[in-house]
């Protein structure tokens, strides 16, 4: 009985130690400010129909000229994805559709954009793309910018 319960100490222990750097990692991502939240999706078929599936819940950190996003659910100091802002193209805008609107945030709006040749999803509040799509436009004389 007593071994029974030091087991279940140590696993709470080792739980509520996990939470705490789980919410210190998030802490961090947001000291430096300029931070949102950001949903984000690499879409297998550009001819799909928009589905809820392939959502990844994240923020995103502007650092100068580009946009780091880290995964939510995650203990990775690291972001997942870099966006260069010379290399974004903005195709699309629109609003969640069919199961999306159960996948992302409320007030979500979703961009469509390139990369570096690559499609990305990225899904964000009203007020987190007006101040995505005004750092885009606020790019140095001579970038190329495309915004939809």
């Amino acid at each position: 009985m007593v071994l029974a319960l030091q087991v279940f100490g140590v696993v709470v222990a080792v739980a509520a130690l996990g939470l705490f750097v789980f919410g210190l990692r998030r802490r961090l991502i947001q000291r430096p400010g300029g931070t949102f939240d950001c949903s984000l999706r690499v879409p297998g078929d550009p001819a799909a129909e928009p589905s809820g599936k392939g959502w990844v819940y994240g923020v995103a950190r502007y650092s100068g000229d580009r946009v780091e996003w880290f995964r939510v659910f995650s203990y990775a100091p690291r972001p997942r994805r870099v966006l260069e802002r010379a290399a974004i193209e903005v195709v699309q805008r629109r609003t969640p559709q069919g199961e999306e609107e159960l996948a992302l945030l409320s007030d979500a709006y979703v961009l469509t954009c390139t990369h570096q040749g690559e499609t990305l999803e990225l899904a964000m509040s009203e007020d987190a793309l007006t101040g995505f799509l005004a750092w885009l436009e606020a790019a140095p004389p001579g970038q190329r910018v495309n915004v939809a």
